[in-house]
C-alpha cells in the first residue's frame, strides 16, 4: 500500500538529510511516522512545504521517502498545485492523508487529488475557523486592538491574528467542503466538520504521542510540591491571562507555588529591544505578573526539546491546560500518560480526553477563581492527586496506544481504498 502524507513541517530525519536543525514541533508525527513505515506491505512518502526550494526536492530516508515542495503564500493556488500534481503522479499513492485543515497546501492537496481522482483524508488538527471565534478570551478591548512596535513590525497584533484565522478559515472550509474522508478524535471536530460539510464520511483514531513520553512514570515523591506547568502561554488561546488571574488565589494558600511555563518569555523586558518588540498581549501578562507580585513565582523554561519537555511534567506537581478551545491538546495526553495530575478547561474536545473528577478536574474556562479552587484541592491532597495520576494513566494508554492506533490507521486506509 502506497501512502502519502502532507505535513505542515518537515520532520527530523527529513531535516537531517537537508543538513538542517530539526524542528521543535510535531514530534507525535515523528512516532506516527515511525509507527507506520514499519509496517509489512507499506510506502510511505511524506511531503512537505519548504522555503527555498525551487518546484520539488526529494529526499530518500531509511524507510521514508520525504518531497519538500515550494509553498505558495496567496489565493492563487496554482503554482502550489502543479508542484503537488508532479509529486502525486511521481509517486501514485492509493491514498493521500493530509495533516491540518489551515495551511493553503492543504486546499491545494485536495484540488489535486480530486483532479486526478486519488483517494484523500483529512485529519482534523484544530480548526481556525473555529478556533478565531474563542482568540480573544475575555480579553479587554485595548488589548485585542492595541499596538506595540513590535506588532506593528511583525503584524500579530490580536485582531491581525484573528483576521488571518479568517482568511486561513476560508480555505479550510473549502477543503473540508471538498473531501469525502476525515479522521478525528473528539465529539468537538466531528460536530463542527459535520456542520460544514453534512455529507463526509467520519473515521475515529486517535493520536500517538511523542514517543519519549510512553517511557516514564510521574512519581508523587519526586515531584516539586506546590508547582505547576503550563506547556505554552504565546498567544491568548492558550488561556495564559486566565492562568495569571488564578495564581493570586493559589499563593494565598501555597506560597511557596512556583509555576514553569514552556517556551520563551515573552514578557522578558530586560532591553530597549525587549521592551520596543514586546507584544501587546505580553505587555497585559507582564502588567498582571508586576501588580500581583508574581515575579518570584513565574517562571519561562526557554523552548524545551523532547526529552526536557517530558522531564519538566515530571518534576510538576500539576498540569494546567487553561485555553479558551482546544480539540484534543497533546499536552493533556502527555500529562496523562505519564500519570502527572491535571486541572484542564472544560472546552473544545478535552472532556474526551479526560474525565471530570476521576482522572483530573474540568472547569469553565473563564473562570479563574475555579482553576485556582481545583489547583489547591491537588495540592492539598495526596491521595486525589495519587488517584487522578492513576486513573488518568491507564486512559492515556489506551486512548494513545501506538499499536492500536497504528492498526486503526490502516484499516481506514483500507477502507478509503475500497469505498
Amino acid at each position: 500500500m502506497k501512502i502519502l502524507w502532507l505535513t505542515n513541517i518537515s520532520l527530523p530525519e527529513s531535516s537531517e538529510l537537508m543538513n538542517e536543525l530539526a524542528s521543535p514541533y510535531g514530534g507525535w508525527l515523528v512516532n506516527a511516522s515511525k509507527k507506520l513505515s514499519e509496517q509489512e506491505g507499506i510506502q510511505l512518502t511524506i511531503v512537505f512545504p519548504k522555503d527555498g526550494v525551487s518546484d520539488s526536492l526529494k529526499l530518500t530516508g531509511e524507510k521514508i521517502t520525504y518531497y519538500a515542495f515550494k509553498p505558495v503564500r496567496n489565493r492563487d493556488l496554482s503554482q502550489e498545485n502543479i508542484n503537488l500534481k508532479r509529486i502525486i503522479n511521481e509517486v501514485k499513492p492509493d491514498v493521500v492523508h493530509i495533516y491540518g485543515t489551515e495551511m493553503p497546501h492543504t486546499l491545494s492537496m485536495v484540488n489535486v487529488c480530486n483532479n486526478e481522482k486519488v483517494k484523500c483524508v483529512i485529519s482534523i488538527q484544530g480548526l481556525v475557523s473555529i478556533c478565531e471565534k474563542h482568540l480573544f478570551a475575555n480579553l479587554p478591548w485595548y488589548v485585542v486592538y492595541g499596538n506595540t512596535v513590535g506588532n506593528l513590525l511583525m503584524r500579530d497584533s490580536i485582531n491581525r491574528i484573528r483576521k488571518a484565522f479568517i482568511k486561513k478559515g476560508i480555505n479550510e472550509v473549502e477543503a473540508i467542503k471538498k473531501v469525502s474522508h476525515v479522521i478525528g478524535r473528539t465529539t468537538w471536530d466531528k460536530a463542527c466538520v459535520s456542520q460544514i460539510n453534512p455529507n463526509f464520511n467520519y473515521h475515529f483514531c486517535n493520536e500517538i504521542l511523542r514517543e519519549e513520553f510512553y517511557k516514564h512514570k510521574w512519581d508523587y515523591d519526586k515531584c516539586e510540591k506546590h508547582s505547576i506547568f503550563l506547556s505554552q502561554g504565546s498567544y491568548p488561546i492558550k488561556g495564559l491571562h486566565y492562568f495569571l488571574e488564578a495564581l493570586p488565589t493559589i499563593i494565598k494558600k501555597f506560597p511557596n507555588t512556583k509555576v514553569y511555563i514552556g517556551g520563551s518569555d515573552i514578557t522578558k523586558s530586560t532591553t530597549l529591544k525587549d521592551k520596543l518588540m514586546m507584544s501587546y498581549y505580553a505587555k497585559y501578562l507582564k502588567n498582571i505578573i508586576d501588580s500581583n507580585n508574581l515575579n518570584e513565582h513565574v517562571i519561562f523554561t526557554g523552548p524545551l526539546n523532547e526529552k526536557e519537555m517530558c522531564e519538566r511534567y515530571l518534576k510538576s506537581n500539576v498540569f494546567v491546560c487553561p485555553s479558551s478551545i482546544e480539540n484534543s491538546p497533546n499536552s493533556v495526553g502527555e500529562a496523562m500518560i505519564l500519570g502527572v495530575p491535571c486541572v484542564a478547561s472544560n472546552v473544545g474536545g478535552v472532556p474526551d480526553m479526560l474525565r471530570d473528577k476521576e482522572e483530573g478536574f474540568l472547569y469553565q474556562a473563564d473562570a479563574p477563581y475555579m482553576l485556582a479552587h481545583y489547583v489547591c484541592e491537588i495540592f492539598e491532597n495526596e491521595d486525589l492527586a495519587l488517584k487522578f495520576s492513576k486513573s488518568s494513566r491507564d486512559h492515556a494508554l489506551l486512548t494513545h496506544s501506538s499499536e492500536d492506533n497504528t492498526k486503526k490507521l490502516l484499516e481506514i486506509y483500507n477502507e478509503i481504498i475500497n469505498s
